[in-house]
């Protein structure tokens, strides 16, 4: 499998964008954690009895708890959920190691985090946070130590832009129906998206790694965290997308890439040569 020329473009040029979900777990040596929106659940009405018909819906089975036990007891859950950071794997080594400005993480652990944190260079992250317990506050910002801050630094080198909230530091989590609901009903105007990420963001590419759009909100985010980015994206997909993925796809303009996370990680490892070529190319012709 080569990568597309587009891509290495991007790369060599600076302008690429990670986009992480969960599924980047998998090819992670070690993820004691959650992998997927369904195991997550099924780990959460394990320990909490919630009615049949929601007990495989995140979010729906995550407000059940919320409203019958308590947010507290949800946020314990979800500690629980996530208490250990899994090891970086080579896929979030490499992230950390190319000094990416933004790269988005859409899942609660703390293996991209524990990547960046290892490599020692100068970053900090922004989380969602849920109107429930911020209200009128939309994000928070943390340095590299997990401190909160209340603003970014301009010496960070790398944000890492954690939209659904994290485990660590601070324990923020979108994960019911009424967090999500706060958040959609601004996002088409922008407010819970940072305004450093939305200048990080313009006329960039993303690439979508370890992700599934066979889900609104899935879409919904990635639709507004993409707005007024480039006109030229990709997505690793294992599998044949869905009716509504591809139309997803096709209307963001993100072109599929039919391999496996593992065998796509092996060859953007390892592609170091080809970017080196298209960077020189691209600096004679300037």
């Amino acid at each position: 499998m080569n990568l597309p020329e587009p891509l290495i473009a991007s790369l060599a040029g600076g302008t690429l964008v990670p986009y992480l979900g969960p599924g980047v777990l998998a090819v992670a040596p070690d993820y004691p954690v959650p992998a997927s929106p369904e195991a997550l659940v099924a780990q959460l009405t394990a320990r909490v009895s919630v009615p049949h018909k929601i007990r495989n819906r995140l979010t729906q089975a995550a407000q059940f708890i919320e409203n019958f036990k308590h947010r507290k007891t949800l946020v314990e859950q979800m500690n629980a959920a996530f208490a250990a950071t899994p090891v970086p794997g080579a896929l979030h080594a490499w992230l950390a190691a190319q000094g990416f400005p933004l790269i988005v993480d859409t899942w609660y652990d703390g293996a991209m985090a524990a990547a960046l944190q290892a490599r020692g260079d100068a970053w900090g992250e922004v989380q969602g946070l849920s109107q429930s317990e911020h209200f009128g506050q939309w994000t928070g910002w943390y340095d590299a130590a997990g401190e909160a801050v209340g603003e970014p630094a301009a010496v960070w080198q790398t944000v890492l832009y954690k939209p659904i909230g994290s485990r660590r530091p601070a324990a923020n989590y979108l994960v019911s129906d009424a967090d999500y609901v706060e958040v959609l009903t601004e996002i088409d105007i922008q407010t819970p998206i940072p305004v450093r990420v939305q200048a990080l963001r313009s006329d960039r590419n993303f690439l979508f790694l370890g992700c599934r759009f066979n889900d609104q909100l899935a879409r919904s985010f990635a639709r507004q965290i993409m707005k007024r980015s480039s006109h030229m994206h990709w997505a690793v997909l294992a599998e044949a997308p869905t009716r509504m993925e591809a139309r997803f796809l096709q209307e963001q303009n993100i072109t599929p890439i039919a391999a496996s996370l593992e065998a796509f990680v092996a060859v953007l490892t390892a592609c170091q040569r080809d970017v080196a070529r298209v960077a020189g190319a691209m600096a004679s012709a300037t």
